[in-house]
């Protein structure tokens, strides 16, 4: 990234530092043939809407839905404590807005600050845990794999959370996170004092007019050193029967979603299992889009849609019930999605590669998962964990501790 776009990025933090609710939307530069945003900022709620009316269309509009959105959509619930304390459902209309769109042209509503003082070296001294142990892990895939056997479903996304043992500093946690594994769908999140530093790579639901578009992943391989084993292991994930049928699986799902709120004949796959390199893993990635049917809002897309059938599995509703047995705590943020809602359109993140940071407390938490089918290694499966949560604790010098 160039030193104006830092310098930019460095402005806006500055800026969070002096509101309640801020949110700030990073492409970082990558390829995108759907988005239409660089860089989108929002700070302080001139407004704000905790349930899922539509949007005022001549309004920016900037905001979540954390996973538990899915008890209200889908009559479910959910017991376990969480990392956050965060509404199902938050948008807000920014008093000050900033936007630099993919022409580089800059639209604001107030001068940028002086640029935040960065002290983004960070001591070797963060560690994190996690809550489930190795063998627990282990015994739960088994256990997934034969209710998946018995045909409750077919896939699970079976996750894990990670706490760390003191509270990082959120801004300069943001700045290392960014520089270090930088994604397409990058946010810094301010709500009530409790933050969301996110480095996703996955693109939830987007709208361009009257066109929907969903780009769920499934499939992942750690990034080697190495050139010609990079590029071995990238091929060997584009080859694996595994990882594709289980993408396929999702794939499938959305568009059963997606045909809900579409034109019939219109929903369609126009990429399938894509493979994209991020700084710390490969990635296989589909694009499904549809042409919506006339006069859909959000309410009804989300309703539909949400969650990505990337973070739950298939069939959705059930396996949402079934992973609150195997999970020993509540998502919260993760899983869920953040973005923005302006004009008819919208493009909203899928809340993965993220650390939590509630207001009070010494820790922050970090989540990982992948997908359980029946054919399933579970040392495997627990890998593919930690190559997922590398990139987060190398951009944050961290250490993993080992609770086996």
């Amino acid at each position: 990234m160039n030193g104006m776009m830092d310098d930019i990025i460095l402005r806006l933090l500055e800026e969070s530092r002096h509101h309640d609710e801020a949110c700030i939307l990073l492409s970082n530069n990558f390829y995108d043939p759907y988005g239409k945003y660089q860089i989108m900022a929002g700070f302080g709620a001139e407004k704000e809407i905790f349930d899922s009316g539509a949007f005022n269309h001549d309004e920016l509009w900037m905001g979540f839905c954390s996973y538990d959105l899915k008890n209200r959509l889908h009559h479910l619930q959910s017991n376990h404590p969480g990392a956050v304390s965060v509404p199902d459902y938050w948008f807000f209309k920014p008093s000050k807005h900033y936007l630099l769109n993919r022409n580089g042209e800059e639209y604001s509503n107030f001068e940028l600050p002086i640029a935040y003082n960065s002290n983004a070296t960070l001591e070797n001294s963060l560690q994190f845990s996690c809550s489930t142990t190795k063998p627990e892990y282990c015994g739960n895939v088994e256990a997934i794999k034969h209710c998946i056997a018995q045909g409750d479903f077919y896939e699970m996304n079976y996750c894990l959370q990670f706490a760390s043992n003191v509270r990082p500093d959120p801004i300069d946690s943001f700045i290392r996170l960014n520089a270090v594994s930088p994604a397409p769908y990058a946010v810094f999140l301010k709500f009530r004092g409790q933050y969301l530093l996110c480095e996703s790579p996955e693109r939830f639901i987007a709208r361009r007019g009257d066109v929907l578009i969903a780009q769920p992943i499934k499939g992942t391989r750690r990034r080697l050193k190495n050139v010609n084993d990079d590029k071995a292991v990238c091929e060997e994930l584009r080859n694996s029967e595994k990882d594709r049928a289980e993408n396929i699986m999702i794939v499938d799902l959305i568009r059963n979603d997606m045909s809900r709120v579409c034109q019939p004949g219109t929903v369609e796959v126009t990429e399938l299992c894509g493979i994209y390199s991020f700084s710390h893993v490969h990635q296989m990635i589909s694009t499904v889009s549809g042409e919506l049917k006339p006069d859909t809002q959000w309410p009804e897309i989300v309703e539909a849609n949400f969650p990505m059938g990337s973070m739950t599995g298939a069939p959705k509703i059930q396996v949402m019930k079934d992973i609150e047995r195997f999970e020993n705590f509540s998502r919260g943020w993760y899983s869920g999605c953040v973005g923005y809602h302006y004009g008819s359109d919208f493009d909203f993140n899928v809340v993965i590669r993220s650390l939590q940071i509630p207001e009070n407390g010494d820790s922050a938490y970090y989540h990982t998962g992948g997908a359980i089918t029946f054919d399933s290694d579970a040392e495997a499966e627990y890998k593919e964990c930690l190559d997922k949560a590398a990139g987060m604790f190398s951009a944050l010098n961290a250490q993993l501790v080992s609770n086996l």
